[in-house]
């Protein structure tokens, strides 16, 4: 039996569950509505504040697919109720980043600037403090979503490992190589 699969999900006050019958589930909460399809083969059971995912065999689609639908489960049940948040940092000399809206731009180093268009779902915000390196906040309600911007955005410009420059998560350690003189 999967660990994850068997274990409940809590509903928290204030966040409403439906399901459909196609296992369409909706679920609202204070932070904002999110809709989420989980394989017709799982049975997903609400009762008394939880719920759970049950699979139909033990054979080896319907045990992968069990943790991966309730671990979808939790994720939409958690941002809708504190929703997530990743901050990147840019270090590099002339490195910036300005959010205008859903408009992020970003000197990254290149020749141009790079503008990406983000969704309206993800709130961005860029700070920049003297003598410290550019923050990248973006929020959203949901985990899927956030995480696909935050990798588009580090995909631009990669942390290299000599002078460690480039897009990086806040608090992300970066493995540093020694240069040609250390060879000698």
């Amino acid at each position: 039996m999967s660990r994850i699969g068997k274990a409940p999900v809590n509903v928290p006050n204030g966040v409403q569950i439906t399901i459909s019958d196609k296992n369409l589930l909706t679920v609202k909460g204070p932070k904002g509505t999110l809709v989420q399809q989980i394989d017709p083969d799982m049975t997903v059971k609400q009762e008394d504040g939880t719920l759970t995912v049950a699979r139909p065999s033990d054979a080896k689609p319907h045990r992968a697919k069990h943790g991966l639908s309730r671990a979808l489960i939790a994720n939409m049940v958690k941002g809708v109720t504190e929703g997530y948040v990743i901050q990147q940092e840019l270090v590099g000399v002339g490195y910036r980043a300005v959010a205008k809206g859903q408009r992020l731009e970003l000197a990254l180093g290149f020749s141009h600037q790079v503008a990406l268009e983000l969704p309206a779902e993800i709130k961005v915000t860029a700070a920049q403090e003297k003598g410290k390196n550019p923050i990248i906040r973006l929020e959203s309600v949901d985990k899927q979503l956030i995480g696909a911007v935050a990798a588009k955005i580090r995909g631009l410009r990669k942390p290299e490992p000599y002078k460690g420059k480039g897009v990086r998560f806040v608090g992300e350690n970066v493995r540093r190589k020694a240069g040609k003189a250390a060879g000698k």
